[in-house]
This record gives structure tokens, sequence and C-alpha cells, in this order.
């Protein structure tokens, strides 16, 4: 039975080892995950959204859900991420949902308090 496609999906940087840091949290993820079908995109550079949505249809996931890998709901993830989606669903015929950003998950002030650890506080 065909499963879900995952996208892990940031904003892009015209950094390269900014967004090879996005891929290797998402790979992390997809192995503590068991993620079978899933892919890596950005907004603002390649692999696009479109791509990752066409591979994993090609590679048999029936609905997509989109992981945004953004700290707030900011203005992309109101405005541009719901248009995409809406394309996107239409293009390639599957359901596409969008999980929250990562704002308000209950370990991001420990990530913050262990930053400051690092830090030497």
């Amino acid at each position: 039975m065909p499963g879900t496609g995952i996208v892990v999906f940031g904003h892009g940087s015209s950094v390269p080892s900014a967004n090879d840091a996005v891929r290797v949290v998402a790979a992390a993820a997809a192995r503590q995950g068991s993620w079978r079908l899933y892919e890596t995109a950005f907004l603002e550079c390649a692999p696009r959204l479109s791509d990752a949505v066409r591979n994993l249809v090609a590679a048999g996931a029936a609905n997509i859900l989109v992981l945004p890998y953004f700290l707030t709901l900011g203005i992309h993830l109101q405005r541009d991420l719901p248009k995409l989606i809406d394309e996107l669903a239409a293009e390639f015929g599957v359901p596409i949902r969008v999980a929250p950003p990562l704002d308000g998950h209950p370990d991001l002030g420990k990530m913050l308090v262990d930053r400051a650890m690092e830090a030497g506080l």
C-alpha cells in the first residue's frame, strides 16, 4: 500500500552549508521516524517543493506531509506555502498536509538552555 511522503521544507540559502545542515537534520529525522519516503526541499533554492512532491509521487506516495523547517509562522508559511500547496495538490493529484512550524514545541526551551550551557553559562 502506498504510504505518506514527507517533505522537510526549509527556506533555503545561497550558502550551501546552510542547506546541507537542513538535509542532515532531515536525514536524521527520517532514520529516527523510519520514514521510507522523504525529501528535503526549499522555498528559495533547489530542490524546490515541486521537485520533492514529484519525486515522492513517482516513488509511490499517495499523500504528502510537509514539515516546515521554520521557527515561526511567518509570511512564507502564511502566504507562500498555502499557495504552493494548492497548486501542487492540483498538479499531482495527491492530498498535501502541512504540519505546524517548530515554534510551540516543548523542546525549544530546552534547546536554548543546552546552547547556553555549551557557550559556557
